[in-house]
């Protein structure tokens, strides 16, 4: 039986791939979308237009414009200005099924009780949501994230998505729900090399070419920016790829914290790796390796499962 999930993101190259692979290996009950690799407005369109590459027919609900507490600031260095760039895209000919991301996420978490959160963007969202209403936590099956790490990528110690809005990803690991992080440790070890690339563009389609272009854009802007990389890491689907092939993963429980407050470690998420008998009981299931070939595969044979789009 499928995982029935709802996808919480801000799309983002690697958050189209994410897409698909929750829509060919999960039951995707809905998207949802916030500000973070782009603006609210761009990251619901790029949704939007994604949902029209895979001709399924998925729910679409906006949600936060902004951190709890501050500006958003976009990714513009890695995604572009569109946060999609690379790429000639179709427009979206369905407009978006709600502006109220939060209650879209109570309200479908509460009827459809085990329902997992795969956050893979600021978790602004998600916070709002087990804030709003209480008793969500003990709804959902849970929540697997694409953020964090033992580094960081946007600052020495801070991952991006935690450190978009740090308040608000307190709040989501500080909650009871059974969490599943994903950080820059198992997501750096999923990397777009161009023999990857060069499988996807194989594969017969207009989402391959759209997605193998994106990638393209998305792994030169990796290149550009780190040393010793040979293409882009694709991170969102691994959040995904935890539930709907957990086998491919290596997996331990451990004690996650968000610094909020730090001059230079704000965002950071604080992971207690110590053999001390006294330390902190583990709240969260840390990703810390994945079989990435076999990963690859399951992505490539997701985009092809929609290859009949000419």
């Amino acid at each position: 039986m499928s995982v029935a999930m709802i996808l919480d993101c801000d799309p983002g190259h690697d958050d189209a791939i994410a897409m698909v692979v929750a829509a060919r290996y999960a039951e995707l009950i809905g998207v949802t979308t916030v500000a973070g690799n782009a603006s609210l407005e761009r990251t619901t369109h790029n949704a939007l237009v994604v949902r029209e590459l895979l001709g399924v027919d998925m729910p679409i609900h906006s949600g936060a414009d902004r951190p709890l507490l501050e500006d958003a600031r976009a990714a513009q260095a890695f995604h572009g200005t569109s946060g999609l760039d690379g790429a000639e895209l179709p427009a979206p000919t369905r407009k978006v099924d709600g502006t109220d991301a939060v209650a879209f996420i109570v309200d479908t978490c509460r009827r459809r009780p085990g329902t997992w959160i795969v956050a893979v963007g600021p978790l602004t969202n998600i916070a709002l949501a087990l804030r709003a209403a209480p008793d969500l936590a003990g709804q959902l099956g849970g929540i697997s994230v694409m953020g964090g790490g033992t580094f960081g990528n946007r600052s020495p110690v801070a991952e991006f998505n935690i450190w978009a809005d740090p308040e608000a990803a307190a709040i989501v690991f500080d909650s009871p729900a059974p969490l599943v992080m994903a950080g820059l440790d198992v997501t750096h070890e999923l990397i777009a090399t161009p023999e990857r690339i060069d499988a996807l563009a194989a594969v017969p389609g207009l989402l391959a070419r759209s997605l193998t272009d994106l990638l393209r854009f998305f792994s030169a802007a990796y290149l550009t920016t780190y040393e010793g990389v040979r293409g882009a890491a694709v991170h969102d689907p691994c959040a995904v790829l935890a539930l709907t092939h957990p086998h491919l993963f290596v997996r331990r429980p451990r004690h996650v914290a968000v610094e909020t407050g730090g001059r230079l470690t704000r965002g950071m998420t604080v992971i207690d790796q110590r053999a001390v008998v006294d330390r902190h009981a583990p709240n969260v299931d840390v990703l810390e390796h994945v079989d990435a070939d076999a990963a690859w595969t399951a992505i490539i044979e997701a985009v092809a499962s929609y290859g009949a789009t000419p």
